[in-house]
């Protein structure tokens, strides 16, 4: 449902147009979901509320409770240019060494594979 739909496959044009037709308020989430790409993309903070309405009244009533509850939050990625992007890599990578040597080294180890370089 959110993969490019004039650049897609046949078949992905045929599963759209199925869904299109047997669900149609799927359609209407579609829509809904490509807006809040739409303001994200464009940095335009204030039509954050309206869509939080319009979203209220969709398949995806949950996440725009969730999107109001970080309002705050939501409006300030909408319109800084900062990301956490790179940190959230490294705490992955650091989560992903930790699960691999779990019960099997000490911290000697486990400081020598965090400090090598990558």
């Amino acid at each position: 449902m959110t993969t490019e739909r004039q650049a897609g496959s046949a078949q992905t044009a045929l599963i759209n147009a199925v869904i299109e037709k047997t669900a149609p308020a799927l359609l209407t989430a579609r829509e809904v979901l490509d807006r809040f790409h739409a303001i994200m993309r464009s940095k335009d903070e204030a039509q954050l509320d309206p869509w939080i309405a319009m979203a209220a009244e969709s398949k995806l009533a949950a996440f725009a409770a969730g999107v109001e509850a970080d309002k705050d939050a939501v409006a300030a990625a909408i319109s800084t240019s900062w990301s956490s992007g790179q940190v959230e890599g490294k705490i992955n990578r650091l989560k992903a060494i930790k699960r691999q040597m779990y019960g099997r080294a000490k911290i000697d180890l486990f400081k020598a594979r965090i400090m090598a370089p990558a």
